[in-house]
């Protein structure tokens, strides 16, 4: 549908691969992010569409269709849920924060994940892993969680949520918290205020990759 009504368009979907357009434009799809979860019946999955101009995410809008609800956030517009705006938490401390993250499919890198994992269990008040990037950074984005880490993850999991998230006053980085690059398979999403001290414990499990 998307290539009928904008032709010109390229597209990057995790179905459908990467297919070149004319302009300087392009979808980024995830027709169902949190496929386990879709596949085993439990209802925490969405669909998530990005539109990049020139390298830049300019629109992003994740929906969920079993909790009805969609997020929408337009650059320089501000991220809505439902239509109704959508800001960040204002927790500024590890040990009251909810945080959530997500395991990759590389078994060979699992024990790294679920040690940092277990580095978080004790410095937060929580840790939560729904089974979708997706979801994970609306929810930060609306308030919900105070923050999201994942290695692992695709520039289709993870464009119109970053856009999102940071509409609604969040942060986003890699794990040593330079710049996002959203091929660069790494993201530390927060609500600002606890950026620092995320960073500060991804950082160091970086450091010993």
């Amino acid at each position: 549908m998307l290539r009928e009504a904008f032709p010109e368009y390229g597209i990057l979907a995790e179905e459908g691969g990467a297919m070149p357009g004319g302009g300087e434009y392009r979808w980024i799809v995830d027709p169902i992010d949190g496929t386990v979860n879709f596949a085993h019946g439990l209802p925490a999955f969405c669909v998530s569409i990005a539109l990049e101009r020139a390298g830049e995410i300019v629109l992003g809008v994740v929906h969920d269709p079993m909790g009805e609800e969609i997020f929408v956030a337009e650059r320089g517009g501000g991220a809505t849920l439902n239509g109704r705006p959508i800001r960040v938490s204002e927790t500024g401390e590890l040990i009251r924060a909810l945080v959530a993250t997500g395991f990759p499919y590389d078994r060979d890198t699992m024990p790294a994940a679920l040690e940092l994992f277990g580095r978080f269990a004790v410095l937060t008040q929580g840790m939560r892993r729904i089974g979708s990037a997706a979801l994970d950074l609306c929810y930060v984005a609306a308030g919900r969680m105070d923050a999201y880490y994942e290695h692992g993850v695709k520039a289709w999991d993870i464009a119109a949520g970053v856009l999102i998230l940071e509409e609604a006053g969040g942060k986003t980085t890699d794990f040593r918290g330079d710049g996002l690059d959203l091929e660069g398979l790494e993201i530390v999403a927060t609500n600002t205020a606890l950026h620092p001290s995320i960073v500060d414990v991804t950082r160091d499990e970086r450091a010993g990759t």
